[in-house]
């Protein structure tokens, strides 16, 4: 049994939300939007080869207590936890990723809420391209914010698929359905994208953080800046200046030196 407590108001601290939370859509969504905003997403232990824990206690001592981000098992846990402690009805759903033509396995974890007999889809795990809202659990219902658009769509196949539409195109992110995910599914899960050579995680390094007008993120060496939709792309060098940039954008204080981050590939 673990002597893990998760401590709610430790957690909003840490996601800077002082108001008061009800189980209803807005505290929902202002939850929702204040982690985004305030908890990064990366794989920098990842990149230094370090393992990925998912349980409980693990995920609120790294994104919480050591202010660092995670990627969708560590963003969507943290997010699932909290919504729990706070009373609502909520669970962890799995999803094919669909950004490329092959069919994936089950690596990414989100979110099902619930709230008066309606259901939504809660996700802070995917990157640059994370609905920055709650998104109903609706057939073609496109919703936007903030210059984002998003449907779900059926499939006979795959039950549910999230898409946007960033260029006037809808565009597949990701497949789900609604059956039951055990903490097994999530482990084996977790274990494959951190860990496998195929693994988008294991090639590349990423992050990404909203803020009130854009976007900022960092894929291998480049870093984009989208702010009030302006784009600019930024080179960083091969050298220890990148930790300087990490902490400076991202907030992230990494305990390592730069041979060690980049080692991995």
């Amino acid at each position: 049994m673990s002597d893990f407590t998760f401590n709610r108001e430790e957690y909003l601290k840490r996601i800077n939300f002082d108001g008061e939370v009800s189980v209803d859509f807005e505290s929902l969504k202002s939850i929702h939007r204040a982690q985004h905003l305030s908890i990064p997403f990366e794989n920098f232990d990842i990149c230094l080869g370090r393992n990925i824990r998912i349980d409980p206690k693990s995920i609120f001592q790294k994104l919480v207590k050591h202010k660092r981000g995670g990627y969708c098992f560590e963003l969507n846990g943290l997010l699932l936890m909290a919504l729990k402690a706070f009373g609502f009805d909520a669970r962890p759903l799995l999803g094919r990723v669909h950004l490329s033509r092959e069919v994936t396995g089950r690596t990414h974890q989100t979110t099902l809420v619930t709230i008066d007999g309606k259901s939504w889809i809660v996700d802070l795990g995917f990157g640059a391209e994370a609905p920055l809202i709650p998104i109903p659990l609706i057939y073609n219902e496109p919703i936007s914010f903030q210059k984002q658009t998003y449907r779900l769509i059926k499939d006979e196949v795959f039950a549910y698929i999230l898409q946007n539409n960033p260029n006037g195109h809808w565009k597949n992110l990701y497949s789900f359905d609604l059956n039951p995910v055990f903490d097994i599914d999530i482990k084996l899960g977790n274990h494959y994208t951190s860990t496998h050579p195929d693994s988008f995680f294991t090639n590349a390094r990423i992050a990404a953080l909203p803020i009130e007008n854009g976007m900022i993120s960092l894929y291998h060496n480049k870093l984009k800046k989208v702010i009030n939709g302006k784009e600019e792309l930024i080179t960083l060098k091969d050298d220890s200046s990148c930790l300087d940039v990490i902490r400076k954008e991202f907030g992230i204080e990494l305990d390592a030196e730069y041979g060690d981050l980049k080692g991995l590939r």
